[in-house]
């Protein structure tokens, strides 16, 4: 067994605090159930003086969940250490944690207090909550804007007078990774006694889970953080994010663990996602939707040979789904077979070669290629086949109320070029007969249906045609982001097999 990294998680206090969070108890309960499923060493349960809302959801965490200990913050002010331990007393484990700010800026304009009268508060607020439970934290809020010599004494302060634990908050995000492990080791150094030392770090210039990680590296046994790293203004330290590093790097923090079961990491974010309404970014470490998910040719190749090569995180460790092949525009032959291979569909030479230009073709246009667009894109292929007489190079249709479509198209026929423009009822029909022109195949449109492949603006047309010429029919079929020219793809498509029938039929005549 190593050494205990303690994950106190504020997820239902710092992280309620986001703006428009608003949770009920009902549904704080469900989030620290969770939380306890996980295995999260701390839940900081709310804030109880702030409302009687807030005081009943506390209350309830500490009546009905098991195993980590159960916190509530309270500020120096007896009545509200009083009220906090009202909140919590009924919990297997209590923790009252008190604060109160100690930068310059805070002193002066919100406590208007001097340091001395600071120094007071501490030891009347830690010793109140000691005389109610062992388990005390104290916070000196805004810690990295403190000077460092008051910092220390109101550290010494607040153990002396009976913390256990003593939090060094980056309040604002104001720390630099090396500079705020200098602050940590600094506290260990400068500050006597028996305590943990924890961290508390927000995410204001994108630093929380670095800081968070220079303060473990330099002394620290407690990380604060938050599920999905949410948070007052830009967030706290991202709870998967500490955790896995922990794990992942045992070159950096050899012998450090924590007691967090990871395959519970992405059910809990999305709990916490559905709850609060603040949906994960899909680019999210660890708990994203593209956490695992790999777009680009060499890394699709690379993760189909072996995992490790792009994926550091065992994503089944985290309750995720690993090696998300996402077809799009960067995505190479090897990732396109091997998924058409996983949905089962068996397609070699000309007929992948053609469905595997037609995707990149289409994957320019369309965000993202899901499974039901690959089943079109290869029936399309499947339905023609390599060498087709007609080629579509181009098209333009023209249309408005109350006049006659026109269209322009251009073909190849056996690599000759041949161009044709037609009016017609419609935008169908006059690509329709322009087709026909230029191709030199006439033929009826008997029959015409199109469908959705996919939803979203950018979903693939699917258009099926039926034409009919000296008493032959033929069915045609294309697909594309733009309905017209999937119609134009399956017209054209129709035409070719026409004109295969007749060369069939023609040859079957000669004797």
């Amino acid at each position: 067994m190593g050494e205990r990294v303690l994950i106190f998680d504020t997820t239902l206090r710092d992280g309620e605090q986001s703006p428009g969070i608003s949770l009920d108890p009902l549904e704080k309960l469900e989030i620290a159930e969770q939380l306890a499923k996980l295995g999260v060493d701390y839940i900081e349960a709310g804030f109880p003086v702030a409302s009687q809302g807030d005081f009943d959801a506390v209350q309830a965490i500490a009546r009905r969940v098991e195993g980590p200990g159960i916190c509530a913050l309270s500020r120096t002010h007896l009545a509200d250490v009083d009220r906090c331990w009202e909140s919590i007393k009924d919990a297997g484990r209590s923790r009252i944690h008190v604060f109160i700010s100690t930068s310059p800026s805070h002193l002066e304009h919100m406590l208007r207090m001097d340091q001395a009268q600071v120094l007071k508060e501490v030891r009347q607020g830690v010793e109140r909550a000691r005389s109610y439970t062992g388990d005390v934290e104290f916070s000196p809020q805004d810690a990295t804007r403190t000077p460092m010599d008051f910092l220390f004494e109101v550290l010494q302060a607040a153990v002396d007078s009976g913390a256990s634990t003593l939090n060094v908050p980056d309040t604002v995000g104001y720390g630099i990774p090396w500079d705020f492990g200098q602050i940590i080791e600094e506290v260990r150094r400068q500050v006597h006694g028996e305590y943990v030392i924890s961290c508390h770090c927000h995410n204001d210039l994108g630093l929380a889970t670095a800081n968070s990680l220079a303060a473990v590296e330099r002394g620290a046994r407690q990380i604060e953080c938050c599920i999905n790293g949410i948070g007052e203004r830009a967030g706290n330290a991202s709870l998967e994010e500490v955790v896995m590093a922990l794990r992942i790097r045992p070159d950096i923090f050899g012998g450090l663990e924590t007691g967090v079961r990871t395959e519970e990491l992405a059910r809990t974010s999305r709990l916490v996602a559905r709850l609060t309404g603040y949906p994960v970014q899909y680019n999210k470490a660890v708990v994203g939707k593209n956490a695992f998910a790999h777009e680009s040719g060499i890394h699709q190749h690379g993760v189909l040979a072996e995992r490790s090569t792009y994926e550091v995180i065992d994503a089944a460790s985290v309750g995720q789904v690993g090696s998300q092949i996402v077809l799009g525009k960067h995505s190479g032959r090897h990732a396109f077979s091997s998924t058409l291979k996983d949905m089962g569909i068996e397609i070699s030479g000309d007929a992948l070669n053609l469905a595997f230009a037609r995707f990149k073709e289409l994957a320019d246009r369309k965000v993202q290629i899901e499974a039901a667009d690959l089943e079109a894109i290869v029936a399309e292929e499947k339905g023609g086949h390599a060498g087709e007489r007609f080629e579509l190079l181009g098209m333009s249709v023209s249309a408005s109320t109350g006049q006659n479509a026109t269209a322009s198209v251009e073909v190849a026929d056996n690599g000759v070029k041949a161009a044709a423009v037609a009016d017609g009822n419609g935008m169908v029909d006059a690509l329709g007969k322009a087709l026909s022109q230029a191709t030199g195949v006439r033929a009826d449109l008997t029959g015409f249906t199109v469908a959705s492949v996919t939803g979203g603006v950018d979903a693939l047309g699917d258009v099926v045609v039926t034409l009919e010429a000296d008493g032959r029919k033929v069915s045609g079929r294309g697909i594309s982001t733009d309905i017209v020219e999937a119609s134009a793809r399956a017209y054209l498509n129709g035409l070719n097999r026409l004109s295969r029938v007749r060369e069939k039929f023609s040859n079957s005549e000669t004797p």
